[in-house]
């Protein structure tokens, strides 16, 4: 599938100003450190930008903004190093209008028992700040998905990747143009959809287009194109030769080759990236737009 952008995922890291420099200099640089690794991996289909380490209301605000703005940007991973005071979150996270992952991880996948101390604890304070931020997006009733786990495990990496298909994908349904022909078919409940409701929800346009309008395309499709698409077919496909034998069936796949060629270069046209028939919807042509009769 060709896509509309070259996709990547900011990833914020949230933390406080009183931990001091010191500190958020480390939690900065094990940040870098995750979002390298994880594009290193090979398991996620599209690359995590690191975007800073965020300790103020106004600066996690504007992040979401530039988020939302930058087409590039198909979603947004949050990671709360140390303790962030969730309240910070709260305007930019209502403003936000992209998927948004929640990584529940720590940097290490270990507690050093014999070493421990309280500058081991400031610096590594997941728990509590996930739990703080974990708090408030439920509060606020955001559908966002949560990944819990270590950051550099299989299982953890698997579940970063499959969220980003599906805000790629959900990024990529922004761009659909649907050409309509014909009607609704009559009498079927199920098929009576609302065009303006379709770009409300889902953000697809849904324009109707005269049918007279692809079957010209449809008929000025030429002879060595329907070879060419019948070549194409055999190649992918068994096709039996007694089946072929028989004049409808080679009538049948002709009007089929010409419908896929006409279709294509209509939507290359009209810059559309779908259509929409009823089984209904046919035409003196002899390109017939009657799915059922395709080959």
């Amino acid at each position: 599938m060709k896509l509309a952008q070259q996709y990547e995922f900011w990833f914020a890291v949230g933390s406080q100003a009183l931990y001091g420099e010191e500190t958020l200099k480390q939690v900065e640089a094990d940040s870098k450190t995750i979002a390298a690794k994880l594009n290193e991996s090979g398991t996620l289909p599209y690359p995590v930008v690191f975007k800073g380490v965020l300790t103020t209301a106004d600066g996690i605000t504007a992040f979401m903004k530039q988020a939302n703005y930058r087409d590039q940007v198909a979603g947004v991973i949050t990671w709360m190093h140390t303790f962030s005071p969730a309240k910070n979150w709260i305007r930019g996270t209502k403003l936000l209008q992209k998927p948004l992952l929640h990584l529940a991880t720590q940097f290490r996948n270990d507690i050093p028992y014999e070493t421990i101390d309280f500058d081991y604890m400031n610096l590594n304070q997941s728990a509590h700040g996930d739990r703080e931020y974990g708090y408030i997006n439920a509060r606020l009733g955001i559908h966002n998905k949560v990944v819990y786990g270590h950051w550099a495990t299989p299982e953890v990496q698997q579940q970063i990747a499959d969220w980003e298909d599906v805000a790629v994908a959900y990024a990529e349904s922004f761009q659909t143009k649907v050409a309509r022909f014909g009607d609704n078919m009559r009498n079927v409940a199920v098929t009576d959809g609302d065009r303006v409701e379709a770009q409300i929800k889902f953000g697809w346009i849904v324009d109707y287009y005269a049918l007279h309008d692809v079957v010209e395309v449809i008929d000025a499709v030429s002879e060595a194109d329907i070879d060419q698409a019948y070549e194409d077919l055999t190649a992918k496909y068994t096709v039996y030769a007694a089946i072929m034998m028989r004049p409808s069936m080679t009538t049948r796949c002709a009007i089929s080759s010409a419908n896929t060629w006409g279709l294509k270069s209509f939507w290359m046209t009209a810059a559309t990236t779908a259509s929409r028939p009823t089984l209904k919807t046919c035409t003196g042509s002899s390109s017939c737009l009657d799915w059922r009769r395709n080959c």
